[in-house]
């Protein structure tokens, strides 16, 4: 719809330039009909207006990033001058108001070298303020995602963690512990708050280091490991260059908190769940796969939640594999530059 509605303001345009272009003709032209007047002045208009948009619109495509503002400013207006000088001698010689041996010269050139300089200006900041201003409403529009995201993501997780079931479990697991053995129970009680803890401090933040992301799935594995103690098998392999990088946060916690939803969970068949660094910017989530038969109530957003987040980070994105025997996802890690005064 933008483009559409910027090509009818521009031929728009041009009729109503065509108008006051006239008002600048050669002396020669004076004794032509004013329709044909009219027509050259079109044609030029046409042509240098059509010429010049598809400078901005090439530009745009090779740096359309916000960070290389002053680079393709530069080059767009570099590019639109030399356009503006040069992009009306096909049409003076198709209209005969040149002769071929003029191309040569550099009068022709020269002759509105001031007025073209001023054309070129005005009309490449009106392109690049509009252009500017889109740019602007969308990182808007991004941001709003993105917290609209979050708040989707503190709801599941809450929602996961918080509802009766899993404080039935959490509790009637601390109760059992707390007749049983009451060191445990007071680790228990520690990592319970951990957790919570970890989801109120974090739940506004873009990223954290993967170090605290990593540390708070164990504690939420931790927890789970009470309910399962012989059933359910998670292992982290972490080098120490990956704990610096960064990551989403929760993001661990809600692919664990998958395999557990979507699996069977018993002594003949264990969740095997491996989180491990793959290279020096990313991690995987594995688990083998045994699906439940009938499964709890999902909200399905789970993945869908992760891969919009990374979307806004970057070009990369989560990457989902599934064999007949295991399923992972494989997250991208971020590395945040340092700036030093």
């Amino acid at each position: 719809m933008r483009w559409l509605k910027e090509k009818y303001i521009r031929w728009v345009g041009i009729c109503i330039v065509a108008i006051i272009v006239m008002q600048f003709d050669d002396d020669h032209m004076v004794e032509e009909p004013l329709w044909y007047q009219y027509l050259v002045s079109w044609v030029f208009t046409a042509v240098y207006w059509n010429g010049a948009f598809l400078i901005f619109m090439m530009f745009r495509k090779l740096y359309p990033e916000i960070n290389k503002t002053a680079i393709r400013l530069s080059w767009t207006y570099v590019v639109l001058f030399i356009w503006m000088s040069v992009g009306g001698v096909p049409v003076k010689l198709a209209f005969g108001l040149m002769e071929l041996s003029d191309v040569f010269s550099a009068a022709v050139y020269l002759e509105f070298l001031a007025m073209n300089l001023v054309i070129a200006l005005i009309v490449g900041t009106l392109y690049e303020t509009v252009f500017f201003f889109e740019k602007w409403k969308e990182a808007i529009k991004l941001n709003e995602e993105l917290k609209n995201q979050q708040l989707r993501t503190q709801f599941e997780v809450l929602q996961n963690q918080m509802s009766p079931h899993f404080l039935f479990n959490s509790l009637n697991t601390l109760t059992t512990l707390i007749s049983e053995n009451q060191e445990v129970a007071t680790e228990f009680t520690v990592r319970l708050a951990d957790v919570y803890r970890y989801i109120l401090q974090n739940k506004e933040r873009d990223l954290v280091t993967l170090e605290e992301e990593v540390q708070f799935a164990k504690d939420y594995v931790y927890l789970l490991s009470m309910r399962y103690p012989q059933n359910l098998h998670v292992s982290f392999e972490i080098s120490p260059q990956q704990l610096k990088r960064h990551i989403a946060p929760l993001t661990l916690q809600m692919l664990i908190e998958n395999c557990i939803k979507h699996n069977v969970i018993s002594k003949a068949n264990p969740l095997v769940v491996e989180v491990k660094g793959m290279n020096a910017d990313s991690v995987m989530v594995k688990n083998n796969l045994k699906v439940k038969q009938a499964l709890e109530k999902s909200t399905k957003t789970g993945l869908e939640n992760i891969r919009k987040r990374y979307e806004y980070f970057g070009d990369r994105s989560i990457v989902v594999e599934e064999t007949d025997e295991a399923f992972s996802v494989t997250v991208p890690l971020i590395e945040i530059s340092q700036n030093k005064n």
